[in-house]
């Protein structure tokens, strides 16, 4: 038996476009702009304005009105989710605590005149600029794969219709089918999460196509998790999952999304669905911004979560470059709360605590066969750095990993909670 999340938010409607004219003499409250409604923005934007009691005046970019998490999606994949399950209102953050949560891309920052240019013609002034804005992808990281062809190879690595997508194509191969998944390099979002998605893919076929195959297509040589998945892999999905590393050509691949092809290392292999996840790099406001370095990514000072290129911007989650901790929804909820706390500091001079991080993440392997892996982290002067891990053993009982399950959906709940109510 499952347990599934209970939904805990209402369907509060968003709050209208607000549009902010840049900043007239007199102003009375300093103004923070947050781009990026995820687990970094929206967690950072109502800490900042609960925590400062109105003090600050608190503006949320987000183009989607409804944040569907990237985390716990395979779950859906896997059909032990509604996709509904992983769909929240940003409602309740400008009901409550008074944020103005805009529905507009943000297109460009001018660092020097402290402004945020909205696609809908906006200006937003700031004092503070918060970055949240994920990942985007490296073009031409999978040869022959475009956006333009993501219907057809679907990367779903953004919650939502390309998640949708994935699971109708997997629902409705054909019986005796391929599934191909080509894996991302380092580093990415969440290092467990295509493994997840294997076995939850290898899941639903085992009920329902159970003559499929699985094949995973992956440039690196080693992956987190991997003695947990392959064993759980051997235990649920005997004969069904193949992987090829790079030492079979796997660091050589192209793809033909029209004649749904994979070109290993001179290799044609014909697959019926081609989940491509592609090489990743910081969500691109960060890039126009001037924020990034040759990496793609970031950089930022561990203490407090701040560009390392303008003190008066932090970068959080997926796209900054701050050393150990994975790029996942728990580190970017995490890292906000330390840059809100550095925020409010400097604004309302409030009590400057030490900064303290902390990531665990969460995989479902079977039923009730869940897994997980985490580590507390401190700042030095040269990264955020690992000072204490754990994850979990192979040859556990299965009490144990489905407790580990339900505590799982345990910290989804209050993830979701201490983001959005």
């Amino acid at each position: 038996m499952h347990l599934k999340r209970r939904t805990m938010l209402g369907g509060m409607a968003a709050a209208a476009a607000f549009l902010s004219a840049p900043v007239a003499l007199g102003q009375s409250r300093p103004r923070v702009v947050v781009i990026g409604g995820g687990s970094g923005g929206a967690t950072a934007a109502r800490y900042i304005a609960r925590d400062s009691d109105g003090a600050i005046d608190v503006t949320l970019v987000e183009p989607t009105r409804s944040y569907y998490t990237c985390y716990f999606s395979n779950l859906y994949l896997g059909g032990f989710w509604e996709l509904a399950d992983l769909g929240h209102s940003y409602g309740t953050l400008a009901a409550r605590h008074g944020i103005n949560v805009v529905h507009d891309w943000a297109v460009a920052v001018d660092r020097d005149a402290k402004t945020v240019a909205l696609a809908g013609g906006g200006v937003l002034p700031y004092d503070r600029l918060v970055l949240s804005p994920g990942i985007d992808f490296v073009e031409d990281s999978v040869p022959g794969w475009s956006i333009a062809a993501q219907n057809r190879m679907p990367h779903a690595y953004k919650a939502g219709s390309q998640t949708e997508l994935l699971k109708a194509q997997v629902d409705n191969m054909r019986a005796g089918g391929t599934f191909a998944m080509v894996a991302p390099p380092n580093p990415y979002r969440c290092p467990p999460g295509p493994y997840e998605r294997i076995s939850m893919v290898a899941h639903i076929l085992k009920e329902r196509n159970p003559t499929a195959k699985i094949l995973i297509i992956d440039p690196k040589e080693t992956y987190s998790k991997q003695s947990l998945f392959e064993d759980g892999w051997g235990r649920h999905y005997p004969g069904m999952i193949e992987r090829i590393g790079p030492e079979f050509g796997a660091d050589n691949i192209s793809v033909n999304p029209d004649a749904m092809e994979v070109d290993i290392d001179g290799t044609i292999e014909q697959v019926d669905v081609c989940n491509v996840i592609p090489a990743q790099k910081a969500g691109r406001i960060a890039e126009l911004a001037g924020l990034t370095a040759d990496s793609g990514w970031a950089p930022v000072v561990p203490a407090n979560m701040k560009s390392r290129m303008d003190d008066n911007v932090y970068v959080l989650g997926d796209a900054s470059a701050q050393g150990d901790m994975p790029k996942s929804g728990f580190s970017a909820n995490s890292q906000a709360k330390v840059a809100a706390n550095s925020i409010r500091h400097e604004l309302t001079d409030s009590r400057l605590f030490p900064a303290r991080y902390s990531n665990t993440c969460w995989s479902l392997i079977g039923t009730d066969d869940g897994v997980k892996v985490g580590a507390n982290y401190e700042p030095t002067e040269e990264k955020i750095a690992s000072v204490e891990g754990f994850i979990s053993q192979v040859g556990e009982d299965a009490e144990l990993r489905r407790q580990t399950y339900e505590e799982s959906i345990g910290w989804y709940n209050g993830i979701i909670a201490d983001m959005f109510t």
